[in-house]
């Protein structure tokens, strides 16, 4: 029943984001405990994989230098310049992430040929998304309860089931929302952020000059001249360092570009290098016969044997922060997807009185915990689901450097001489690591590409289905100028106010031709109402309700929303008094349409999209639930839909 707004400036703004008025650095701390989970669980399986993963290179001083040197770069590349830097730039309105930066784009193209591919990759991107959504929680957890082992050998046998009782639990308590552990986000994770720092400079010492080698790209270069294969194979594991990345993206709505920049600067970015020169430095200084058992897991042997018990606890701790973090980004992401149009109405519940991002969406947490527990289930330990890892999210940014060469060229207007280096040095570096992931596909790398083609499948047939029936239904649709002037002297009128739901605010709605047909009465007061989502976060209030009287009784309403904001449609008529008195629930009857979908003589989608496209219908929220409209005052309405 919502359609996308064709043009989201028209009447659009943003209302004030969670960050405005309050201080940077307290933003700083906040985005600390939420933004920079993923990303900071990083340390405890990336160095590892890249020397003992799946292609295992040997732990000499070439090979660590240059892997240093690597990790050290790519952060610098990746995060810093690509996201921090430029990238987080391009806001909508405030709000980031693939979804945001395609509306973005969407809006200031218009109806431009070239739109639809562009469409594609961002909807593709939010599919690889949903990949990344499952892997990064069964990994990090994982990862952090092997850390067990190294506290008594006996916990060995039950890592597997202490990580899903974890996974279990975190998936279980969603539904209560965030809004009080999340206080306590912050804290832990700067107490573990200072951790990683603190374990890491009590191996450095023992090697200072790691610093150097690490800064220098050189070591990187070494690398790639002496054993070129190799390196490449290496990135493919040096990549997980960066995982996380586009979550700065994605959460900037919540924080705002200044406080994530400056806590990645000045805190994160120093505590996760140290770590890993800390890494580095004790392989360096152990015996060539103590190396190979070293580098099987660096990060729980570099500890002192007294710190293994607090360690692996705040490890655990900020790995289940980390799957929380993702989670809840899985749910903003769907909703968006759905005030778009990309996904089916489903069922958000909010869990904050006052914080109107902390949502819960149970079909979404549900069906993200059952491939949890398979993924878990199916790898068995973190080092094998390290081979899966990577490849949703270096798709995710390779992506991502797409759309920002339309928004460089086409929304900023950069010249080519400025634009186009930049551009190159983003694409070779997004290219090499895609290509170095490629080689994980048949270890497991085949699982969040064939969970992302899944769901961009899904999101594109509910997409293209929802547009043919919007046509369809508009095609046999009476002009709303000749139905008032034929119907409303003919029939006769009843008290009461009918509020009839359509999707367009052309035409007359199906209900209101089939309730007239078969009831044969009118209502004292007629409003049309569509509710539009504009490609915009937020609408501002005054610029929300659009009313025409339309005369002899009936009004045309428009409600327009951000794809941000929730749907209230009670809500909304309790502000509109300018159309014959304020509106009453118990005298206000909502009239919806209920299509069945039938095959068309010329399918305008596959067969077995338009299947799909009608269970998808069947299975969604129903618009009663959806616009939080009174149960009891609402008539459903059918009609049947060729497509």
């Amino acid at each position: 029943m919502t359609g996308m707004a064709v043009d989201g400036d028209a009447g659009a703004g943003h209302a004030p984001h969670g960050h405005a008025g309050d201080g940077r650095i307290k933003l700083a701390v906040g985005a600390i405990g939420v933004v920079f989970g993923d990303i900071g669980t990083s340390p405890l399986y990336a160095f590892r994989e890249t020397f003992a993963g799946h292609h295992s290179i040997d732990a000499d001083r070439l090979h660590i230098y240059g892997v240093l040197s690597l990790v050290f770069w790519s952060m610098m590349l990746v995060v810093t310049f690509k996201y921090v830097l430029t990238i987080m730039k391009a806001d909508n309105k405030g709000e980031g992430g693939s979804l945001a930066l395609l509306a973005l784009i969407s809006r200031s193209s218009g109806e431009a040929r070239w739109t639809w591919p562009i469409v594609l990759l961002g909807v593709f991107a939010t599919a690889l998304f949903y990949g990344d959504s499952m892997i990064t929680p069964a990994m990090s957890v994982l990862s952090a309860t092997e850390g067990l082992s190294y506290v008594n050998e006996g916990f060995e046998p039950y890592i597997v089931p202490i990580a899903l009782a974890i996974l279990i639990g975190i998936f279980a308590l969603q539904s209560r929302g965030t809004a009080k552990v999340g206080a306590l986000f912050g804290p832990i994770m700067l107490a573990y952020f200072l951790m990683l720092a603190v374990l890491g400079v009590t191996h450095i010492v023992d090697h200072p000059s790691i610093i150097l080698h690490t800064i220098n790209p050189i070591n990187a270069l070494k690398f790639f001249y002496y054993d070129g294969f190799t390196a490449f194979i290496a990135l493919g594991a040096v990549v997980l360092a960066v995982t996380g990345a586009e979550a700065l993206y994605a959460d900037m709505g919540h924080f705002g570009r200044a406080p994530i920049g400056l806590s990645w600067l000045c805190f994160v970015l120093p505590a996760l290098m140290l770590n890993y020169m800390g890494q580095g430095a004790m392989v360096l200084e152990a015996d060539l016969g103590q190396r190979l058992g070293l580098i099987q897991d660096p990060f729980f042997l570099m500890m002192p044997e007294g710190w293994r018990i607090p360690v692996v606890m705040l490890a655990i701790a900020a790995t289940i922060i980390a799957s929380q973090a993702v989670i809840s980004g899985a749910f903003s992401l769907t909703q968006q997807a759905i005030q778009l149009g990309f996904i089916p109405r489903l069922r958000v519940e909010h869990t904050s009185a006052s914080a109107a991002g902390q949502i819960y969406i149970p079909v979404v947490n549900w069906f993200l915990m059952t491939m949890v527990i398979i993924l878990v289930l199916f790898f068995g330990s973190s080092s094998n689901l390290a081979a899966a890892y990577g490849i949703a999210v270096t798709g995710a940014m390779f992506i991502d450097t797409c759309l920002m060469c339309v928004v460089l060229f086409m929304l900023w207007k950069w010249p080519a001489w400025k634009a186009v280096p930049l551009l190159v040095l983003f694409f070779v570096v997004d290219i090499a690591y895609f290509a170095a992931n490629l080689i994980k596909v048949p270890d497991g790398g085949w699982v969040p590409l064939a969970i992302g083609l899944s769901i961009f499948t899904m999101l594109t047939t509910w997409s293209r289905g929802r547009k043919l029936m919007q046509q369809r239904m508009a095609e046999g649709a009476m002009p709303i100028p000749v139905f008032v002037k034929s119907a409303a002297d003919s029939a006769t009128r009843v008290p009461g106010t009918a509020v009839f739901m359509t999707s367009t605010a052309d035409g007359v709605p199906h209900a209101l031709l089939h309730n007239l047909k078969h009831n044969k009465v009118l209502h004292e007061r007629i409003i049309l109402l569509t509710v539009k989502i504009a490609d915009v976060p937020f609408v501002k209030e005054e610029n929300s309700c659009l009313l025409e009287d339309l005369g002899k009784g009936f009004h045309r309403l428009v409600l327009n929303y951000g794809f941000m904001q929730p749907v209230d449609v009670p809500a909304a008529l309790k502000r509109v008094t300018s159309c014959g008195g304020e509106f009453r629930m118990i005298e206000t009857s909502f009239f919806l349409s209920r299509q069945t979908l039938i095959a068309a003589s010329k399918p305008g989608m596959p067969i077995w999209r338009e299947k799909l496209f009608a269970w998808m219908l069947r299975n969604s929220e129903s618009a009663m639930e959806y616009f939080r409209l009174p149960t009891n005052r609402v008539v459903e309405l059918g009609s049947q839909v060729a497509i």
